[in-house]
């Protein structure tokens, strides 16, 4: 069995770039990138301020999207805008695809956009602990590559312990299909990390590498080998 990937949320900004590439030295095998949203549903306190953050300083779409370019030249590892229906609405559906593909995106995550509407837009689907099976099996077959599990029910935000949700979610989606399964949301530390990597072949790891990123690319990298490391044990 391969490794478990890592998947790194970041918010679009100025520093972003040198944010993925230093995520990427650290072993990330993916790297999300945030393009900011005035009203973020599904969003936390920590990533909901890093996109006032990024609003403030002027991260519009194509602003976002040059960030994705620049972040293209310093990584080669998968790069994946996360946004919002709205964002794709103003701007146009596949004006916004066309776009990101251009910059350097290898897939997109829309997260308020369900499994079933706009199936020509080619993304990577979330399901959740409420998702029904015939919800879970649409997702599944129309995600890009893999399947992204919300662990819990509620917004992003490191937690204390991994959720006692996801064990019944991951058994219900494996049940339905053999796509790779991601799990997201509440996965803060190297021990959420591992404890996590036993049920699925991914994580992805936001609020925590947001607060962290703050701090400068050394101390993401810092962290991010610290979660590889324990992902490869």
């Amino acid at each position: 069995m391969s490794e478990p990937a890592l998947v790194i949320y970041l918010m679009a900004g100025p520093d972003t770039p040198a944010l993925a590439e230093a995520a990427a030295r650290g072993g990330a095998d993916i790297v999300e990138i945030g393009f900011p949203f005035s009203d973020p549903l599904a969003d936390g306190p920590v990533i909901r301020r890093a996109g006032e953050r990024a609003l403030a300083q002027g991260m519009r779409t194509a602003a976002c999207l040059e960030c994705l370019a620049e972040t293209r030249r310093l990584v080669d590892v998968p790069l994946v805008p996360m946004t919002y229906a709205s964002i794709l609405e103003a701007y146009g559906w596949q004006r916004f695809a066309d776009s990101a593909r251009s910059a350097g995106a290898t897939s997109l995550i829309v997260a308020d956009l369900p499994a079933g509407e706009r199936p020509e837009l080619r993304r990577v689907q979330l399901v959740a602990p409420t998702s029904t099976d015939e919800r879970l099996r649409l997702a599944a077959e129309q995600t890009d590559g893999w399947l992204y599990l919300v662990t819990l029910t509620g917004t992003t935000g490191a937690r204390a312990d991994v959720s006692t949700q996801l064990p019944a979610l991951v058994a219900r989606a494996r049940r339905i299909t053999d796509v790779p399964l991601y799990a997201g949301f509440g996965i803060s530390t190297p021990e959420h990390a591992r404890q996590t990597a036993e049920l699925v072949d991914g994580i992805v790891v936001g609020s925590r590498a947001v607060e962290v990123a703050e701090a400068g690319p050394d101390a993401l990298h810092e962290y991010v080998a610290s979660l590889r490391l324990a992902l490869d044990r």
